[in-house]
C-alpha cells in the first residue's frame, strides 16, 4: 500500500524558513517523480515543485517560488524534502506531496499523480 506523510508545517514568520518532509513507502520510491503541491486558503490546487527520479538531479519550481525554496530526495531513506526559505504571507497553504504515476517521467499536472499524503498546514503570519 502507497502512504506519503507529510511533516515539518507550522506557523514561523515572514521571512522565516520552514523545512517539509514527506516519508514515502509501498512502491520503489527511487523510480518516480515527487512533487510537492498547496492550496491556500480560498484558492486551487497549486503546482509547487517537483524532483526527477533517481538521483533526483532534474528539479522544476513554480516562478512564485524559484530561488527560494528547495526541494531534494534522499532514495535511501524514501524520504521527499521541501527547503522554504524566505516565506511570505502568501506562501500560507497546506502542502502535500505527491507520487507520479508512471515511473521514470515526470510532469506538473495534478491527474498525472495518483497518490498524495494528507497534507500538512504551514502559515506564515507576524
Amino acid at each position: 500500500e502507497v502512504q506519503l506523510v507529510e511533516s515539518g508545517g507550522g506557523l514561523v514568520q515572514p521571512g522565516g524558513s520552514l523545512r517539509l518532509s514527506c516519508a514515502a513507502s509501498g512502491f520503489t520510491f527511487s523510480r518516480y517523480a515527487m512533487s510537492w503541491f498547496r492550496q491556500g486558503p480560498g484558492k486551487g490546487l497549486e503546482w509547487v515543485s517537483l524532483i526527477a527520479s533517481g538521483g533526483g538531479s532534474s528539479t522544476r519550481y513554480a516562478d512564485s517560488v524559484k530561488g527560494r525554496f528547495a526541494i531534494s530526495r534522499d532514495n535511501a531513506k524514501n524520504i521527499l524534502y521541501l527547503q522554504m526559505n524566505s516565506l511570505k504571507p502568501e506562501d500560507t497553504a497546506v502542502y502535500y506531496c505527491a507520487k507520479y504515476s508512471t515511473p521514470y517521467a515526470f510532469g506538473t499536472a495534478w491527474g498525472s499523480y495518483d497518490y498524495r499524503g494528507q497534507g500538512t498546514q504551514v502559515t506564515v503570519s507576524s
